[in-house]
């Protein structure tokens, strides 16, 4: 089990903060995808804002959905107006495959 510390002020804590990135141990993939049917329905819009949102400029994922994810498009353009970039790869009949990708 890692070490953990508790840091007396927000400020502090930045201060000791890895600069490197992540430190689970595990890598970035190249493009994630995120199957959406696999988050619970109360969730699931905030889930994939979550994901979507944390992507850095320039970097892309993919949404998957056994429909087509329209009011999920038309809530990231009311959101973000053209911070991201979106593609169908596929359209149905059985999966929608949607690239999202962050303005670099």
């Amino acid at each position: 089990m890692a070490h953990i510390e508790i840091q007396r002020s927000r400020e502090e804590a930045i201060d000791q903060t890895p600069t490197a990135g992540c430190t689970c141990g595990e890598h970035d993939e190249e493009l994630p995808e995120l199957d959406v049917q696999t988050i619970p329905h109360a969730i699931r819009h905030a889930a994939i804002f979550g994901a979507i949102e944390s992507l850095r400029p320039g970097a892309a994922m993919i949404v998957s959905a056994t429909h087509d994810p329209v009011p999920l498009l038309h809530q990231l353009v009311r959101r973000h107006g053209d911070a991201f970039r979106t593609r169908y790869l596929d359209e149905g009949p059985e999966r929608w495959r949607i690239l999202i990708r962050r303005a670099g």
